[in-house]
């Protein structure tokens, strides 16, 4: 059960790859509406006001960033480099475009496309950390376990990473990328 849940999505049959994936991309995109809902009524806080209420919070934008880093992380453990940003910043960033597009601010008022763009770099270079870091210590597992099964085999490949061979560290940088 671990292996299915935690291992490799490029051992696991077609379909349930892409099950993953696109189960990954709603969660992605249902964590942003669940944390930052929409308000359809938008109307300007107060008389001659030039901004609109939100219904944002702040405890909505750190469960959505907490949310986020996890799948990141998850995503990041199984699969491919590029696959966690896609699904995990990609949708995120689709709803808060339609979201900044739909509600037109004043001419002297519009900066919408320079926030957008700020928050989707700060969600994607989070993802990628978030992505990196799992395919670390994926990495690091995939050693330890390839390390206890040389182990178990012979003596001989024991002793030579006790006397510093790195070939250990070339195999981890090799996972890496």
């Amino acid at each position: 059960m671990t292996e299915k849940l935690l291992g490799p999505l490029r051992t696991r049959p077609w379909p349930e790859r892409w099950l993953t994936r696109v189960l990954g991309a709603a969660l992605s995109g249902a964590a942003y509406l669940l944390c930052l809902p929409w308000d359809l009524r938008n109307r300007p806080g107060a008389t001659g006001a030039i901004t609109e209420t939100t219904s944002m919070t702040v405890l909505g934008a750190v469960l959505l960033g907490v949310a986020l880093l996890l799948l990141a992380a998850y995503l990041g453990r199984r699969d491919a480099l590029a696959w966690p940003l896609l699904l995990v910043a990609g949708p995120p960033a689709a709803l808060m475009y339609i979201s900044f597009h739909s509600h037109p601010e004043p001419p002297d008022a519009a900066v919408w496309p320079l926030t957008w763009a700020f928050f989707t770099l700060v969600v994607a270079a989070g993802v990628l950390i978030a992505t990196a870091v799992a395919r670390r210590y994926r990495a690091a597992d995939w050693a330890k376990s390839s390390e206890s099964w040389d182990s178990e085999g012979s003596e001989g490949s024991a002793g030579s990473r006790a006397s510093g061979d790195s070939s250990d560290e070339a195999l981890s940088l090799a996972r890496w990328w």
